[in-house]
């Protein structure tokens, strides 16, 4: 017999929001609104490269604890700079201002999301568990009218931990009085999201648009949020 969940939990970015799409539009904002082809930077795409390559390996520094959020904001952008032989830390602060700024109203979901969502909505409680930045997530659910679909929202800054860690998740189960057999946990991390759920005893589904990830020991796994149907 299938199991009966009554709190569905999703990850925002890369699971509803498509973080990849509004990247590249940032990305050629700023390098049109900064001028960067002036300074020597090559092409849009050489230096989302080198940026993706710095918040990768600075993004698990703050996951860690390791790294604060304003740090992080600028210096993967002076990091990035820097691979073009350009030392402009005013810059960089700029870049990684305007970054934080533009990308929330840059509205880009996942196919099916808000289908998904109203079939959802009246049969589950549903909520948020993000690691993103508080103040840019909650732009996102207003500017994507995603907002009301939601119960609670739980981000790392108001838990006080990150994903994977159990706490954010047992903070989680706390703020919306949900237990974990009643609880499934949706999103495109193995790590983050499906290991972090399954460390619980919770059951997960793993989100692969692309189609490149393995099913890797979670619950459910599927390539477009409307699949979500066949399990719920």
């Amino acid at each position: 017999m299938q199991k009966v969940y009554k709190h569905i939990f999703f990850d925002l970015d890369r699971t509803l929001w498509d973080f990849e799409a509004t990247a590249r539009e940032a990305f050629h904002d700023i390098y049109t609104r900064f001028k960067l082809k002036e300074i020597g930077v090559e092409n849009v795409v050489s230096f989302k490269d080198h940026y993706n390559h710095h918040n990768e390996i600075l993004w698990t520094q703050y996951r860690e604890g390791k790294l604060t959020k304003d740090i992080l904001r600028g210096l993967r952008f002076k990091l990035t700079l820097r691979e073009f032989g350009i030392e402009d830390d005013k810059l960089a602060q700029q870049i990684g201002q305007h970054y934080v700024q533009i990308s929330p109203l840059l509205v880009n979901l996942f196919p099916n999301t808000h289908e998904i969502m109203a079939y959802l909505h009246p049969k589950y409680q549903l909520h948020i568990i993000t690691n993103g930045f508080s103040e840019v997530q909650f732009v996102k659910l207003k500017e994507s009218d995603l907002r009301k679909y939601f119960n609670k929202v739980i981000t790392s800054e108001k838990a006080g931990v990150k994903k994977p860690d159990a706490k954010i998740f047992e903070y989680a189960l706390e703020q919306t009085n949900a237990k974990i057999d009643e609880s499934i946990m949706i999103g495109d991390d193995p790590e983050v999201d499906i290991l972090g759920a399954k460390n619980m005893g919770m059951d997960q589904v793993l989100f692969d648009p692309y189609g490149t990830l393995l099913q890797n020991g979670a619950t459910y796994y599927i390539n477009d949020l409307i699949e979500l149907k066949k399990y719920l």
